[in-house]
């Protein structure tokens, strides 16, 4: 069971929801079959799927606001059925095909993007009429309500401190060499179990030392396991699942003295994630529109990365969420609306020698401007972690955007420094000194 208190709402308000949703489309039924959606639906999480807390499901919402959910029975502990109560009808996840043969005099929704071909064909042969529909527990399950966004600030502070004693302890320990990108991964994980509240990570670690970092979607083995060396870039992308919120945050370090390259390189990134950070823009626009922000600097000079610059993120769901991305291509065609959870993480690869790729979370907030003559966004920065001043050309910045990383590193210093010990405490002054 997701407590009421930390998803904001219960979840026969949800099902009213999708109730009104239906009604809209005289519709009598919709089939869920994407297993985050079903989880938020019904306030339930899960461990059938690796670093995705949800369960193996299908569900019926129907238009009287009942439901049918089909799941394994030993999966439900008497909780659950109670918590679902006697509007969730339970029954067996292998009786859904049986069930859909059942719908013959019905109006029934379904996804084409997210239920499988074998759903409708079973529809359409029980002589259903069918209607194609983008799940309506989409577009709600993206915009976070008052007490998802409490629980995501929270998560993310107790992260961004797990992280920072990480990036602690690797700048005193990968300059005696000897340390590894496995090593790595497992003592950021420690960090992160050290908080008492992690359930799971939110994805494997991507731990990239040196030309391992130029991999995008990197998952480091014993076959591929490196030694962090020095003068050489180190990556790392990772997050944790919590009850109250999912984590995704990227840092780039220097160890050692990075070459002239890879501070330009670094720092064309850098200002494109400042610049996409502070962005203010109208209600309506759409994440392909806001794409070019974050790479500007890097065309500037003929480089580019390979993939969107951000991806929704869901409340203790999947770490890679819809509607919503920041992306030219695939899906960035979703406006954006207040309440969405987003990733900034543009990034730089060269093939066989670096990778380096700056990502915080970012919420969708109303933005007041004077004398704004439109309803106007902007994004809130959710992140809390030191960016390496060791690779940032402080020359190649301007007056704002040094003032906007000055004022992000002294609200990490703020946020993050009493969560800390003495020592890293001591780290983290230097880490987030003004530029």
């Amino acid at each position: 069971v997701h407590p009421d208190t930390l998803a904001g709402r219960s979840s026969a308000d949800k099902r009213q929801e999708v109730a009104d949703w239906l009604a809209a489309r005289r519709a009598d039924t919709v089939v869920l079959s994407a297993l985050d959606s079903i989880a938020w639906t019904f306030n339930v999480r899960g461990t059938d799927v690796d670093r995705t807390p949800v369960a193996l499901a299908y569900a019926l919402v129907h238009a009287d606001a009942t439901a049918d959910l089909f799941v394994a029975p030993d999966k439900l502990g008497e909780d659950v059925a109670q918590h679902l109560g006697n509007a969730v009808r339970l029954h067996p996840r292998a009786a859904f095909p049986a069930h859909l043969a059942t719908l013959g005099d019905k109006r029934v929704a379904a996804d084409p993007e997210r239920a499988v071909a074998a759903i409708f064909e079973a529809l359409t042969q029980a002589g259903a009429q069918v209607i194609e529909a983008r799940d309506p527990v989409v577009l709600p399950k993206a915009i976070k309500n008052d007490a998802e966004i409490a629980g995501h600030k929270a998560a993310q502070l107790r992260d961004g401190a797990a992280l920072t004693r990480f990036l602690h302890w690797l700048s005193v320990e990968a300059p005696n060499g000897g340390l590894t990108e496995l090593d790595a991964a497992a003592k950021l994980q420690a960090f992160r179990e050290e908080t008492g509240v992690l359930r799971d990570l939110s994805f494997d670690t991507i731990s990239g030392a040196g030309p391992n970092g130029a991999v995008v979607h990197y998952r480091v083995s014993e076959e591929t396991n490196r030694p962090i060396e020095r003068d050489s870039l180190f990556l790392v992308d990772s997050g944790g699942q919590y009850q109250d919120g999912t984590t995704d945050v990227t840092r780039t370090v220097a160890i050692g003295t990075p070459s002239p390259e890879m501070r330009d390189r670094f720092t064309r990134v850098l200002r494109g994630h400042v610049a996409l950070a502070r962005a203010r823009f109208p209600q309506g626009t759409r994440g392909s529109q806001l794409d070019v922000l974050a790479r500007q600097y890097l065309w500037a000079a003929g480089l580019d990365y390979a993939h969107g610059t951000g991806h929704g993120v869901g409340s203790y769901l999947s770490v890679h969420e819809g509607p919503q991305r920041i992306a030219t291509f695939g899906g960035g065609d979703e406006p954006l609306r207040a309440g969405m959870l987003l990733s900034n993480e543009p990034g730089y690869y060269k093939s066989g020698e670096y990778g380096i790729r700056i990502e915080n979370l970012v919420l969708v907030v109303a933005v007041e401007i004077d004398g704004a003559e439109k309803s106007m966004l902007g994004f809130e920065t959710q992140t809390f972690a030191p960016i390496d001043r060791a690779l940032i050309d402080t020359a190649a910045l301007t007056p704002d955007e040094r003032e906007w990383i000055d004022a992000y590193h002294a609200e990490v210093r703020a946020r993050i420094a009493p969560q800390l010990a003495a020592d890293a405490q001591a780290w983290l002054e230097g880490a987030t000194a003004p530029l």
